[in-house]
């Protein structure tokens, strides 16, 4: 899970079907998420990288990128 860790049964997972190079784009993403977040930044910024973590797909869009760019330099990580 993306803000924290859980012990789930694989009967219990849902599989999206990724390539492996999907698979590491989204733990790419993922750790990038867990440097950034934190309980004391601010709520709009908590909920943007809530969404990315919530994400379906194994990139992030140009904006999306972007953001998540700003706030590793500012946080940074």
């Amino acid at each position: 899970m993306w803000d924290g860790e859980y012990a789930v049964g694989l009967q219990h997972l849902k599989s999206y079907d990724y390539l492996p190079a999907e698979c590491k784009q989204m733990q790419i993403i993922s750790d990038r998420v867990n440097r950034v977040y934190s309980s004391g930044l601010e709520e709009s910024v908590q909920k943007f990288l809530e969404s990315l973590g919530k994400l379906k797909r194994a990139y992030l869009t140009g904006l999306e990128e972007k953001v998540l760019s700003v706030l590793e330099s500012e946080i940074r990580v």
